[in-house]
């Protein structure tokens, strides 16, 4: 087979973030590729998209689902939207939330943030604050909880490589068999000796037991850290923004198809991919050239659609990463603020539900005046007795559970529904990184497809981190450009990214 021939096309206008400028294909060459192929139209995919219309280069994107934002999606119900899972907008990457600004213009809203954490009776603020953790706990509890700390400093130089290591080594075991250990293993599934220590690493963050002990006994001055306390949402549910995305790519001349599953990825076996398979919702099949692909579906089904197949070990490293699930109960509730908060983590073990999300408290325009919709998640796998559960059977596990703690009164609920989320987390459990390093390596070996993005990298982003991973591979593939994409999203790195970010938008995105 022939490769399509490259050709290097305008760049997009240097107007404003959505001012796009129209595909130009003119040569029979250019006709029979579609450019480049984009693998899921989440936040990740929409993005590379953008860039891609931005540059007024040719391309589409396919979508398996019925709808754009991947699992930031807004799922409408009877008059409600609601979120899966809760996505806030908040990014210290400041031209990421310029983007977010000018794609949404007024329908982004600031909202006040309130989260805690339900333990034992008792709502404590989340994130964490050590002192008042300290002070719930009591005298005894928290003198308990020092001297296991102490003895884990003392135990320093051993190994990190789980999560329970790397929790016991900061904060002692009694804090972590406390406040770590049920809800962990409630999310994952799995204990936490089982997941990798990169994962507590990336997502906790700000809390220091031994300051606040200091702080209390009065022999070190607080320093104040600014909590966040604000969040941007749009007015109709996270979704919102990412159905606005297809709009602006579309006006851009990238079509965005819906109910369009890439089943095989086809190169020529030297390194470059030369065309997709398409079926659309179950029908034949539909063989599509390409210029490159940037995919930001499951790095290991990306992988395992190959024709010609993977080796062996790359197979087996494709079949290695697990994914945790996660099943959804909307509650339609009578009543407009059953509580206050946006959200709560549910640190209770005899609670099945992991967290519940208050989509009232988001944006009033989600739910119907004097009612609300609340959104109890579960974290499980595919098969689990919650994902086959009816959502009738759902509904009431759901009442049960906020009934329980004292969140709802059930005779408040009106309505509900079950929604279902495959792969909704990537695990880091052990054995997960020798196999992504095997994927990495393998399909870094080709020049003209990219991965980014949550499934696309395997890795815990949130929506800026995806949006920013699927920039920077987006410029690799179109100027064999060097980021390295596998690096973003490293505490360290934060604020040195976010101005790599606006020297790249103004350079190499604007022109």
């Amino acid at each position: 087979m022939d490769r399509p021939l490259r050709r290097e096309l305008p760049r997009g206008s240097a107007g404003t973030w959505t001012t796009l400028r129209p595909v130009r294909r003119g040569t029979e060459d250019e006709a029979r590729s579609i450019g480049t192929a984009v693998l899921g139209a989440g936040p990740a995919g929409l993005t590379a998209a953008w860039v891609l219309a931005r540059r007024g280069r040719p391309g589409e994107v396919f979508e398996a689902d019925g709808v754009v934002g991947g699992i930031a999606k807004t799922v409408e119900f009877k008059g409600y939207r609601f979120d899966l899972g809760g996505h806030r907008f908040f990014t210290k990457l400041k031209p990421i939330e310029r983007i977010w600004e000018e794609v949404m213009g007024d329908e982004l809203l600031t909202r006040p943030r309130l989260s805690r954490i339900y333990y034992q009776g008792k709502f404590l603020s989340y994130p964490l604050q050590a002192k008042e953790v300290i002070r719930r706990l009591g005298l005894v509890e928290s003198t308990l909880c020092a001297l296991s700390y102490f003895w884990s400093r003392l135990r320093r130089g051993k190994s990190e490589e789980t999560f329970e290591d790397w929790v016991v080594t900061r904060f002692g075991r009694r804090l972590y068999n406390a406040f770590f250990r049920s809800y962990t293993e409630k999310v994952w599934g799995i204990p936490g000796r089982q997941i990798q220590s990169e994962w507590a690493a990336q997502r906790i963050k700000n809390f220091s037991f031994a300051r606040a002990m200091l702080a209390i006994l009065g022999l070190r001055r607080t320093n104040v850290t600014t909590l966040i306390e604000e969040f941007r949402c749009p007015r109709l549910g996270p979704g919102q923004m990412w159905e606005r995305f297809r709009e602006i790519v579309e006006a851009g001349g990238i079509p965005v198809r819906l109910n369009h599953r890439v089943v095989a990825v086809r190169h020529d076996g030297a390194g470059h991919v030369e065309s997709v398979v398409v079926r659309r919702n179950g029908g034949p099949e539909e063989e599509v050239q390409v210029e490159s692909v940037l995919s930001s579906i499951p790095l290991g089904e990306l992988a395992l659609s190959l024709d010609p197949p993977p080796p062996p070990a790359v197979a087996a490293a494709a079949q290695r990463l697990r994914y945790r699930e996660l099943c959804l109960v909307a509650l339609v509730i009578g009543e407009d603020e059953p509580f206050p908060d946006n959200w709560i983590y549910l640190h209770d073990p005899e609670t099945r539900a992991g967290r519940v999300q208050n989509f009232g408290a988001w944006s009033e325009a989600m739910v119907v005046p004097g009612t609300t919709c609340l959104g109890v998640e579960y974290f499980c796998f595919e098969g689990d007795d919650i994902w086959e559960m009816s959502d009738e059977e759902a509904v009431e596990l759901a009442k049960g559970d906020l009934a329980r703690i004292g969140l709802i009164d059930p005779a408040t609920v009106l309505d509900g529904v079950k929604v279902r989320v495959l792969r909704a987390y990537p695990m880091y459990d052990i054995g997960y990184r020798p196999a992504l390093e095997t994927l990495r390596d393998y399909v870094s070996s080709f020049d003209n497809l990219a991965t980014f993005g949550r499934n696309g990298l395997h890795r815990y982003n949130n929506q800026d981190h995806s949006m920013w991973t699927a920039i920077l591979a987006t410029l690799n593939v179109l100027d064999g450009a060097g980021h390295d994409v596998w690096s973003v999203n490293t505490e360290e790195e934060y604020l040195e990214e976010g101005e790599t970010v606006d020297r790249l938008m103004d350079v190499e995105l604007v022109g």
